[in-house]
């Protein structure tokens, strides 16, 4: 299946194609090809973007898969009509039913964020992106009482991708904290995170997989050492543990499986909107 293209096209950026098809697709144990083509939203772009598609298929190779997100119904009948492809309409599988379900015709309006500009809810996306970058890897204690949640644990556990996710895709004003060897001596969480307890959540990992990741950024380092990762963790998770701090291991998790465990048990209310 390694010679087989998928296709994720779109009048917007693609990112709703992309992201569903990907779903679909995590559902095989296929690794295709990936091509996203944003803003195909005139007959001349699809021409482009079908021409290419076809010399897949010129070419001998087995056709192209095309996840489709295009609301101009003159460009989708192009690509539908001339893609020697199997072309999958994302909207038209979904949009139909629920007009006859709602008894409302949809909008038709090409992409979603069209107003974004103007939505309160991105505006919130962007001030939590900058409140993240702000307090990432405790640069910054200041406002923390304004966070939703702070990730605490040892360097390099997943903790600035972590909270970068939350920002961006949910809003959140996430601050990460680490926790380094001068807390394990002392044997007490920073003083700065003391007041705000209730808000951490903990991330750990596998001390092999830390040692990995840290020998990347600083080879043959005491950092690095997997006699220390293996130390830096367990006193983490006993720390942890002693205070009382959900926490959970990013060995072998997603980015978004840790921030959907993360909105469940801090912020359930961002699962309701």
């Amino acid at each position: 299946m390694a010679d087989r293209t998928v296709y994720f096209l779109s009048d917007g950026t693609g990112i709703t194609a992309e992201t569903f098809g990907n779903s679909i697709l995590a559902q095989f144990a296929v690794k295709p090809r990936h091509v996203r083509r944003p803003f195909i939203d005139t007959a001349e772009k699809a021409r482009e973007v079908v021409h290419e598609i076809n010399a897949i298929a010129e070419s001998g190779a087995p056709r192209a898969i095309v996840f489709a997100t295009l609301v101009n119904r003159e460009v989708l009948a192009l690509v539908r009509e001339q893609c020697q492809a199997m072309v999958l309409d994302m909207f038209g599988m979904f949009i139909a039913p629920l007009e006859e379900e709602f008894a409302l015709k949809s909008s038709h309006r090409v992409g979603r964020f069209g107003d974004a500009a103007k939505s309160q809810e991105y505006q919130d996306r962007i001030e939590a992106i900058n409140f993240s970058l702000a307090h990432d890897d405790g640069q910054s204690a200041r406002n923390l009482d304004t966070a939703d949640v702070i990730l605490v644990g040892v360097s390099r556990s997943g903790k600035t991708p972590t909270s970068l996710y939350l920002a961006m895709q949910h809003g959140i004003k996430a601050a990460n904290y680490p926790l380094i060897p001068e807390d394990f001596e002392r044997g007490r969480l920073p003083e700065a995170l003391k007041v705000h307890k209730s808000k951490c959540f903990g991330l750990t990992i596998d001390p092999d997989r830390l040692s990995q990741i840290r020998n990347e950024r600083r080879p043959g380092s005491k950092y690095a050492d997997f006699g220390n990762c293996r130390y830096e963790v367990a006193e983490a998770e006993s720390m942890m543990k002693r205070e009382g701090i959900a926490w959970l291991s990013s060995t072998h998790k997603s980015i978004e499986e840790i921030a959907t465990t993360i909105l469940r048990d801090i912020r359930p209310d961002r699962l309701v909107y």
